[in-house]
């Protein structure tokens, strides 16, 4: 398996919404797809390059993708194993977001962002939402630097506690529990699911614009915000 190549630029293609290099390693030529974003910020002539690989075999072909970084490389192998998701789809996400923005569009579950990506309609955004936020949470949390409100917002729409235990700057964690709770089923039975629920909460928790026990404000400032989200 190959996991890593150094060699000359030979050569950088572009065919229709596909973007390649061809590198020259020991005289030998290897043919990699790239994402856009890493395409465009390749250098001009042929000077020396290192690319990490996520190799793909098949019975009728073996592929190579080629990232500047190993992060970029395991966020590929992140998206890939999302139903749905192929190579092409995860490099057009990495092409049109940087990994930063694809990671925190994934984490707080921005729909739009990711279907501004090649080929993402809104069902795979949700896919990759409801089944990569955690782990990529985990991964990559420290670099996602959540503010106060998101924390908020991550502690009513997913229940961990809101990050500060009792009395902590977000409310007290039974009020804020039974808050969701409450808002939750409220929702569900006006039949949201439960992502748009989710991003319902966080939204409001950013705005800032309902106390954390107040359960009637956040009902409110919850369906103003999907009826916009519905209009848009």
């Amino acid at each position: 398996m190959i996991g890593w190549l150094q060699g000359q630029l030979a050569d950088r293609w572009h065919q229709a919404s596909r973007y390649g290099v061809l590198l020259v390693v020991a005289g030998v030529g290897y043919e990699l797809s790239v994402a856009r974003r890493h395409w465009e910020q390749l250098p001009v002539g042929s000077p020396e390059l290192s690319l990490h690989v996520h190799q793909v075999v098949r019975e009728d072909s073996w592929t190579l993708y080629g990232f500047e970084s190993r992060a970029n490389r395991d966020l590929f192998r992140e998206l890939v194993a999302v139903s749905g998701v192929g190579p092409q789809m995860a490099l057009g996400l990495l092409g049109q977001l940087s990994s930063e923005e694809l990671v925190r569009a994934i984490v707080q579950a921005d729909l739009r962002l990711l279907c501004q990506a090649p080929g993402v309609g809104k069902r795979t955004a949700e896919r990759l939402s409801v089944e990569l936020r955690t782990r990529l949470q985990e991964r990559f949390g420290a670099s996602l630097a959540l503010s106060e409100a998101e924390l908020a917002a991550d502690a009513l729409a997913f229940g961990d506690g809101g990050g500060s235990g009792e009395g902590g700057g977000t409310g007290d964690g039974a009020a804020l529990a039974a808050v969701r709770d409450e808002l939750q089923l409220t929702l569900t039975a006006l039949g949201y699911e439960p992502l748009e629920i989710n991003r319902a909460l966080r939204a409001v928790a950013q705005l800032g614009q309902a106390p954390a026990g107040d359960g009637e404000a956040w009902l409110r400032e919850c369906l103003r915000w999907l009826s916009r989200s519905e209009a848009a």
